[in-house]
C-alpha cells in the first residue's frame, strides 16, 4: 500500500519522494520497492511532528515546500498532491496548506468522523471541525468537506513541534487547530471532486484492492 503511495507522489512531479516511518517493515518494503525511506522516533504525537523531524534529518532548507501524503491512501490523485504544493507556493501568507472538496450528502455532514472546514473569501481555513459548519439555517447546505493532506514550508515545520498544543486540538482531534490557535495561516485548495477513499479498515483495504484490480 505505501510503495502505491510513494508512486501517486511520484507522478505528482514532486522533486523527491521518502517515506518517513517508525517500523522497520515498512521501511524495508519500500526500499525494496525502489524508493527512499528513513526512520523518525516511535513517540511523535502527530504526522506533522513526524514530518518536522524527517525535513530536518534530508537538511531541506527553510523555503521549501513539503507534502504530508498519508500512507493509507493509495488511491491518491497526483494532481491533488500537485495542487497542495502549488497554492502553497502561490500564497506567502500561507504556513500550511490543504485541500477540500465540497459536501453534496446530509449523512456526510452530519458524520464527526467527516472533519469540516471554513475558508474565508481568499480560501485560508476560519475553522476545521468535526461539528457540521457552517449550520444551513436557511436549509441550503454549503459545506467542505476536509482532505486530510497538508503542505509545508519547512521554516514553519522547524516550529510546529515546539507550539503547545491547544485546547480547540485537543476537543476535536485535529492537529491542524494547534496551527490556527498559534495565529498561522492555513490555505485551502478547493477540489471540485471528491478525494478517493483511504485505507482505515480491513473492509476499505479489501474495497481497494478491487479498484486497483
Amino acid at each position: 500500500m505505501v510503495v502505491h503511495v510513494c508512486e501517486r507522489a511520484r507522478a505528482s512531479g514532486a522533486a523527491s519522494v521518502t517515506v518517513a516511518t517508525d517500523d522497520g517493515r515498512i521501511l524495508e518494503a519500500v526500499r525494496q520497492a525502489g524508493h527512499r525511506a528513513l526512520m523518525t522516533r516511535p513517540d511523535h504525537a502527530s504526522g506533522t511532528e513526524r514530518i518536522a523531524e524527517a525535513a530536518a534529518a534530508l537538511g531541506l532548507a527553510g523555503d521549501a515546500i513539503v507534502v504530508n501524503v498519508q500512507g493509507d491512501e493509495p488511491l491518491i490523485e497526483p494532481a491533488l498532491i500537485r495542487d497542495v504544493a502549488a497554492v502553497l507556493a502561490r500564497s506567502p501568507e500561507a504556513s500550511m496548506s490543504t485541500a477540500c472538496h465540497p459536501i453534496r450528502d446530509e449523512a456526510a455532514f452530519a458524520n464527526p468522523n467527516v472533519v469540516k472546514v471554513v475558508l474565508d473569501a481568499k480560501g485560508y481555513a476560519l475553522y476545521f471541525s468535526r461539528a457540521g459548519i457552517p449550520f444551513p439555517r436557511e436549509g441550503a447546505m454549503a459545506a467542505h468537506r476536509h482532505i486530510g493532506i497538508y503542505g509545508y514550508r519547512v521554516s514553519f515545520l522547524n516550529e510546529y513541534s515546539s507550539l503547545p498544543a491547544s485546547p480547540l486540538e485537543r476537543s476535536e482531534a485535529l492537529e491542524q487547530l494547534r496551527a490556527l490557535w498559534h495565529g498561522f495561516r492555513i490555505v485551502v485548495s478547493v477540489s471540485p471532486a471528491e478525494a478517493p477513499p483511504g485505507v482505515d479498515t480491513p473492509q476499505d483495504l479489501e474495497a481497494v484492492r478491487r479498484m486497483l484490480g
